[in-house]
Formats: structure tokens, sequence, C-alpha cells
């Protein structure tokens, strides 16, 4: 069965392909073009309530019912769950991968977010303060992040959903004005990560 991705091309919506490319799950992607408002219709409304993109009908879900996930942590949690891949079986080791992806769902792209938004105001009065604010607090999201990874390959010991998290924020690096030489750690990682055949294809794929 295929599941049923519907996207555009966000961060957050980059982390879905990402893992879904990874699990080698099958899917198709729809659109929701967020510039047109398309996110508020009712029918998407009756899959995310909350009308933001990604969202996913999967038709194979638990008891091989048709399942509906919105909120990327929600889906990756999912899938993870549903594949057995990305996510330790003992509790011990979810541990670090919970907290990865909670770091990254509450902080590491809301805050980047935030930096895009007052990025694209065209008034200086309008953006001074509000930029400022964000990409401070982004770029010591960015030390966090190295600080980790100075000790670890990876966010939570082997490649984990927590990566694909992260992964798709850090792939906006240069729209957040960071420089990634000035996180050697999070280079290194973000490079090992480009690097892998199913994270290359899972930000090939056309989501708009």
């Amino acid at each position: 069965m295929t599941i049923q991705l519907f996207s555009f091309d966000t961060p957050n919506a980059r982390k879905i392909s990402v893992a879904l490319e990874e699990m080698d799950l099958s899917y198709r992607v729809t659109p929701v073009d967020i510039t047109k408002d398309e996110q508020f219709k009712p029918d998407f409304l009756t899959i995310s309530p909350n009308n933001k993109i990604p969202a996913i009908v999967d038709t194979d879900g638990p008891q091989g019912k048709t399942v509906s996930v919105f909120e990327s942590g929600a889906i990756l949690l999912y899938l993870a769950e549903k594949t057995g891949k990305f996510l330790p079986v003992e509790l011990s080791a979810r541990i670090p991968v919970y907290e990865w992806l909670m770091f990254q769902v509450g902080g590491f792209g809301p805050m980047p977010g935030q930096a895009h938004h007052f990025i694209g105001l065209s008034s200086e009065d309008d953006q001074r303060y509000g930029l400022k604010r964000f990409l401070n607090e982004t770029r010591r999201l960015y030390g966090v992040m190295d600080q980790r990874l100075a000790t670890h390959a990876f966010f939570a010991g082997e490649v984990s959903i927590a990566d694909f998290a992260i992964l798709g924020w850090a792939w906006r690096h240069q729209r957040h004005q960071v420089d990634l030489m000035d996180y050697p750690n999070v280079k290194r990682w973000f490079e090992t990560m480009m690097a892998r055949p199913a994270v290359q294809r899972g930000f090939a794929v056309a989501l708009k």
C-alpha cells in the first residue's frame, strides 16, 4: 500500500520525505500550496485540523485500517513505530531520540522559522528587533547541536528520526544566515547525512 504525503517544499515536509525514503516506504505526494491557502480547504482540515503541512494518510495503518497523522514529529514517531526503523527498541536508548526530536520540534524549527519571517520583511524598522532576537536564538541552538555532536556521531547514537527532524531545518542553514564552518561538528554531521542516498532521494522528490 502507498502512503499519501500532503506537503509543500518546506523543512517540516522534507523531514518526512527523507524518513519515507530511509524507511523504504512507498508513498505519493499530494501538494498543498500554502501560498494559495490550500491548507484551509475543508477536505485537508479533516486530516490536519491545525491547517499545517505535512500530514499523511496511511491506508495500511494499525489493524489494516486507514489512519491519518498530522504534525511532523508525530508522523516521524508513527513511521518509526510502523516500520521498526530508526527508533531503538530499548526505552533507555529511546530517551535521546525523544529528547532531540523534541529539541527540534520545540526549538530548532520555531526559532529559525521566525528568523525566516523577519528576514523576508522589506521594512528595516519592522525587521530589526525580531530578526536580532530570533537569529541570536537560532545561532544558540546551532551551538547546542555542535556541542552534542562533538561527542556523538549522530544526535541519539545511531541514525534516528531525531536526525531526520533536525536535518529538515539544518538544510536551510544558509537562509538562517548561519555558516556551518562556525559549527564544525554540525558541518560534519550535515555532510554525512546529506551523503546518504535515501536522504538525497528525500530532498530530490518534488513536494509542490
